[in-house]
């Protein structure tokens, strides 16, 4: 069977090249690097394409998982890294996020404020920008629908409580949730969070559709109002 790898200096063996591994093993036999050199095709002439794709992994300093936080000009530092392959490579991890997105939102429960955290870390800890998240949830804990109320910073401007009840009462919620993430990876809650949790935590017990929790995410660990006790009145398990 004929490669279709090129541009190295000596040709992969046989039972190193990924393509014919995926046909003989499956996909699943591959390290992350043999999954990237597929998707890369050719390395250079002093580089297999196996090589290469553990340069650019070596550049995210977290594997696959990094590749979501490069920029182009970034995967370009790698000698063998052109404009064509930032883009591809960008957009594989753009596929993944998204794929994994999808298949999280399939009949999600959030019975604990950790269930909630983990769902969203990976998509919220890299973020350059904080992101404000509205999750709708039925009586029995499950996910009808997720709303971004804003992206920039968390104020009145953008947490506006009416806004917010409209979204939970145009989507028939039992309970609302808020998410946000500090990009500074410090989830520790300012005195504005806490000012506008409170807000909508008032005007939710007003019309019967409740504020249960605001998580903020930081880098790899966050922190829920329901935990900390931070929703006074405490209406969490009445």
């Amino acid at each position: 069977m004929k490669s279709i790898y090129q541009g190295t200096m000596k040709e992969l063996p046989e039972d190193a090249r990924p393509y014919e591994k995926v046909l003989r093993l499956g996909a699943g036999a591959l390290s992350d690097a043999e999954l990237l050199a597929i998707f890369l095709r050719t390395g250079t002439k002093e580089k297999n394409c196996v090589c290469l794709a553990q340069d650019i992994l070596n550049l995210t300093g977290d594997g696959l998982l990094g590749l979501h936080d490069q920029t182009p000009e970034t995967l370009q530092s790698v000698p063998g890294v052109g404009p064509v392959k930032a883009v591809l490579l960008l957009a594989l991890a753009e596929v993944a996020r998204r794929m994994l997105q999808q298949k999280r939102k399939t009949k999600t429960v959030f019975n604990v404020p950790s269930d909630i955290a983990m769902h969203y870390m990976e998509d919220m800890r890299h973020l350059m920008e904080e992101h404000v998240l509205l999750l709708l949830l039925d009586g029995r804990n499950r996910l009808i629908k997720e709303v971004t109320l804003g992206i920039g910073s968390v104020n009145q401007a953008i947490l506006q409580p009416r806004e917010t009840l409209i979204h939970a009462l145009r989507h028939g919620a039992v309970q609302m949730v808020l998410v946000h993430n500090h990009p500074s990876g410090d989830p520790s809650p300012s005195s504005e969070d806490i000012e506008i949790t409170d807000r909508i935590r008032n005007v939710g017990e007003i019309v019967g559709i409740p504020l249960i929790d605001h998580i903020v995410i930081g880098d790899n660990q966050y922190i829920s109002f329901r935990e900390a006790r931070l929703l006074e009145p405490d209406i969490i398990g009445t």
